[in-house]
């Protein structure tokens, strides 16, 4: 059956795969956006040990799945691997140092002899939360707007784009508006999945006060997040887009990635689906008290982000243009590893439901009771 499958199909194939990783991501990014709201919401060290406790159980998932996604793309598209990391490398290395410190604080926050102070290792996950978010989006929004990068005959890249004498190396995309709003929309997004995250998973009849914030932290986060979304789908439809022709030639195409959605009308849908679910879980949460608002938000975003990841890939779209040089520009297709490489890949990918699977029955047994402050206050007197 795979090996019958043509060139182009396993090209896309593995660009849908290497979405759904990254959408699946953003969903686990309540770990990060939970990071942000520890100092808005717990008052009390018990209650900062609750939300830490009921975060560092699952701190590793989008740690792993970041990765995961990084080592899809190497595999599968090396040419955008090396384009993206060797030339915006402190984007990424930012991004990574963010996530070490994570780890980190995890690891130390409440060990003997802590030099630093919880405290210190506290910031260091609003940084993660919120930096590390910020940047990810900022260097999503590349895919729609473009980076500063050429290739020559070999595809060896140059970055160029200076300030005050300096290459910024990738960190010029936080200056554009579209990026940097679609960086703060998944960070106060993350924000709402963390808040609903912690009232689902924490016991919370002993601690009225801490529910009632988090309830008031999603609410506020989602007002916040709602207009940074309105202004990415305005700017989505109506801004000039990059399209490649029959002949590899790429040229600018006003209100490409509308025409985009109109030509994919299930990703209309999904968008649409997505955006309903996100406001549901919220408003169920916020207005009916409900505790299950997490998994409707999170369904959404997984939609949402699947579909932000597959505008700017499918319909003759190059998924990462050169603003410099437009036919340095790379698509799926001229990206991508050899044929041999992605047919080896997708046997091996065949494995990805059994492992998803036994990823959901160890999250049910972690979740099958919620977090108590004795179970805390017991494991923190070990």
């Amino acid at each position: 059956m795979i090996s019958s499958l043509d060139y182009a199909t396993l090209q896309q194939l593995w660009w849908i795969i290497c979405s759904i990783v990254c959408a699946l991501f953003l969903f686990l990014n309540f770990v990060q956006g939970g990071q942000t709201l520890l100092w808005e919401v717990a008052k009390t060290d018990l209650e900062k040990s609750l939300v830490i406790t009921s975060l560092g159980r699952k701190w590793e998932m989008p740690f792993t799945t970041l990765v995961l996604f990084g080592g899809a793309l190497f595999a599968a598209f090396p040419k955008f691997y090396a384009t993206s990391f060797g030339g915006a490398y402190w984007v990424w290395m930012l991004i990574l140092f963010s996530f070490i410190i994570q780890a980190v604080s995890y690891e130390y926050r409440k060990k003997e002899n802590n030099f630093l102070g919880a405290t210190v290792y506290e910031l260091f996950l609003f940084i993660n939360g919120s930096v590390g978010i910020l940047l990810i989006g900022a260097a999503v929004g590349t895919f729609y707007t473009g980076s500063n990068f050429t290739l020559d005959l070999y595809n060896r890249v140059t970055w160029n784009y200076t300030l005050m004498g300096i290459n910024l190396r990738g960190l010029e995309a936080a200056f554009s508006l579209f990026n940097l709003s679609l960086g703060l929309f998944l960070l106060f997004n993350a924000r709402v999945l963390g808040a609903l995250y912690l009232l689902n998973n924490i016991d919370l009849s002993s601690t009225p006060d801490l529910e009632s914030r988090l309830r008031k932290g999603a609410w506020h986060s989602f007002l916040i997040a709602l207009p940074f979304l309105l202004y990415i789908l305005i700017s989505i439809l109506f801004m000039e887009g990059f399209n490649v022709d029959q002949a590899g030639r790429v040229s600018l195409v006003p209100f490409k990635y509308l025409l985009n959605l109109l030509a994919m009308p299930h990703l209309l849908v999904l968008l649409l689906a997505g955006i309903v679910l996100v406001i549901y879980g919220v408003l169920s949460s916020t207005f009916k008290k409900s505790n299950k608002g997490i998994w409707f938000c999170g369904l959404g975003t997984v939609f949402t982000g699947l579909v932000i990841l597959s505008l700017p890939a499918f319909n003759n779209t190059p998924f990462y243009p050169s603003k410099l040089d437009l036919q340095s520009s790379l698509t799926i297709y001229n990206a991508s590893s050899s044929m041999y490489t992605l047919t080896v890949m997708t046997y091996v990918a065949i494995g990805i439901p059994f492992v998803l699977a036994y990823v959901v029955y160890v999250w049910k047994l972690m979740d099958s009771k919620k977090l108590t402050p004795e179970e805390v206050i017991h494991e923190e007197s070990y």
